[in-house]
């Protein structure tokens, strides 16, 4: 093709000099992979007075040093780095929550569900087929990661609560978030993704006893991460019709901020937290934003 008899290796360093030189005002470099390799050229990227645009969630999630380094290298050199899309894809969540700060809001509680995949397993689980199947036909639909294993231990959705909290000012590790891995201890070592499907089927009768214990009280299964009191936790709850979240369908994403200024009702922001056409939108909603900046 012609990208490849026109291309080069990839040599970073040689790509940052190229950006470092160029002439071109409002530089932004546009990360759209999950690579612990690029983002951890982010702060370089930044020292060079370049902005950067990401949904890439691994900057933000790694130690709080390092996190609060690039927020400092950022303001020393006057970029932005702009990661909306890191938690709700194209949802204005990241805005939202810092335009409450910026105006002197106190936020007081984080709820969220913040997995398209959990949102949509436990949206769909109604018992008429098992859990086991459930997950496979998800899979099947692309609705999960290859090894959906990568959705059910939790961690994506820890990652985007540790962001949130970060946001707020919580001086949190991901480590310090309490996790609820929804993989089955029997399930977690299998050596493929067969073998693990053949093995969640043994737990099936797990599952459908938390689907019926919830549904004897008219209540329903639900992901839900939260951050109140300092606190990241990320589990699966039981809740009634009086949640916000009890209503929600589909794979969509919801977020609600409880502060002193939304005491009484909660800020809420729900839509599709997946998905490449929306997700698109947003990193090009966050390069636009750029274009008010003065350097």
């Amino acid at each position: 093709s012609t990208l490849e008899s026109n291309g080069k290796p990839a040599d970073f360093d040689e790509f940052l000099r190229y950006m470092a030189q160029s002439t071109v005002p409002n530089k932004v470099f546009v990360d759209c992979t999950a690579s612990d390799r690029v983002s951890g050229h982010y702060e370089q990227i930044l020292g060079e007075s370049i902005h950067i645009v990401t949904p890439n969630k691994r900057a933000q999630t790694s130690s709080a040093e390092q996190y609060v380094a690039l927020q400092e290298t950022a303001i020393k050199k006057g970029v932005l780095l702009l990661w909306e899309t890191s938690v709700g894809a194209g949802l204005p969540v990241i805005n939202t929550l810092n335009d409450l700060l910026r105006s002197g809001d106190t936020i007081v509680r984080i709820d969220a569900v913040l997995s398209g995949t959990l949102s949509y397993l436990f949206n769909s689980f109604d018992g008429s087929i098992p859990f086991s199947a459930l997950v496979k036909q998800a899979r099947e639909r692309g609705f999960t990661e290859p090894d959906p294993r990568d959705d059910l231990n939790g961690m994506d959705v820890a990652r985007k609560i540790l962001i949130l909290a970060r946001e707020v000012g919580a001086h949190l590790e991901l480590s310090d978030i309490q996790v609820e891995n929804l993989v089955p201890e029997s399930c977690r070592a299998a050596e493929s993704v067969e073998e693990f499907f053949e093995l969640l089927e043994h737990e099936d009768r797990h599952f459908t006893s938390l689907l019926e214990a919830a549904r004897s009280e008219q209540k329903r299964l639900c992901y839900i991460a939260s951050f109140h009191d300092g606190i990241a936790s990320v589990s699966l709850q039981v809740i009634d019709s009086e949640h916000p979240f009890y209503n929600l369908s589909g794979s969509d994403n919801i977020i609600s901020f409880s502060s002193h200024r939304y005491a009484e009702r909660p800020l809420v922001v729900k839509g599709p937290g997946a998905g490449a056409e929306v997700t698109a939108a947003g990193v090009f909603a966050d390069i636009v934003r750029l274009g008010n900046v003065r350097q």
